[in-house]
């Protein structure tokens, strides 16, 4: 049975840990903030990039481009876009469990150590290992995505696809799957940068028509390499929001958890403070009687 000096220095122990998460807590909660603000404040370019490629597709005519070519998917590339770092809940389980599903011929690009560490575990190939910062830049994206791009276009891989996490909510990351290589149609995918219906105009550009110089179909050829790059930064974003949300979350419970921890031992420390008095007073009074 532990002392009450043992007690004690757990309490103590617990205390100085309840601290550090508080602390991670707080920082985790400023940066899921500023993570969700670059987010928000990226959609208005995104949208209008989308009218741009809608006008321009629908000038192209029959538009092909090796980025958008269809062929036997032989070999896989997946980009796995994890964290560098622990500490927030099942955030990188959860999406390592989805890209476990993926056969042994896939072909992984990661962003992020521990993407990195599990392709290394499962013994799966490598092509490179990116990093990217608390608040992603686009150049972190751009260099990424043309690496993807470079796999695709030189007939490694078939197929590109990426997995991430998708903020929902601060309670709510969910891991997902999708086709980054090769490209379908513009129309297909102008919902999957801002998130909303195809079609929608930004309010200072609704009514207005395009002209493109030299023509539609140069303009076309030279804006969809940096359509894919916006898009790997806006995974690159979410990703970080998820992450600093989870890591909030897994601190705060991590802070609520010590708190009861220290309640719990207090109370037994009490205990076992007002046994260790009753039985002196116990022995005290028994030896008065003794000597009465």
């Amino acid at each position: 049975m532990p002392s009450t000096r043992d007690i004690r220095r757990r309490i103590k122990s617990i205390k100085n840990t309840a601290q550090i998460t508080k602390a991670m807590q707080m920082v985790a909660s400023a940066k899921m903030r500023k993570a969700q603000m670059s987010a928000l404040a990226g959609r208005p370019y995104a949208q209008l990039m989308n009218e741009v490629l809608a006008a321009a597709t629908a000038g192209a005519g029959e538009f092909t481009h090796p980025l958008m070519e269809k062929r036997e998917v032989k070999r896989r590339g997946l980009l796995l876009i994890t964290t560098d770092k622990g500490l927030c809940g099942a955030l990188n389980t959860n999406l390592l469990r989805e890209s476990a599903r993926f056969d042994q011929t896939t072909l992984y690009i990661c962003a992020g150590k521990k993407g990195a560490q599990f392709v290394a575990r499962l013994k799966r190939d490598l092509a490179a290992e990116f990093t990217y910062r608390d608040t992603p830049a686009f150049a972190e994206a751009r260099t990424i995505s043309r690496f993807a791009q470079d796999l695709f276009l030189e007939g490694k891989v078939d197929q590109v696809d990426v997995a991430y996490n998708n903020f929902v909510s601060t309670l709510v990351q969910k891991p997902e799957v999708r086709t980054l290589l090769p490209l379908g149609e513009i129309k297909r995918l102008e919902a999957d940068l801002t998130g909303e219906s195809a079609g929608e105009a930004l309010p200072q550009t609704e009514g207005q028509e395009y002209l493109f110089e030299p023509g539609s179909s140069e303009v076309l050829g030279s804006l969809l390499p940096h359509y894919l790059n916006y898009q790997v930064f806006q995974f690159l974003q979410e990703a970080k929001a998820s992450e600093h949300s989870a890591r909030m979350v897994a601190m705060k419970n991590a802070t609520d958890n010590a708190k009861q921890i220290i309640k719990d031992l207090t109370l037994e420390y009490n205990k076992m403070r007002q046994a260790s008095i009753t039985n002196e007073l116990l022995e005290i009074t028994t030896a008065q009687m003794a000597l009465g």
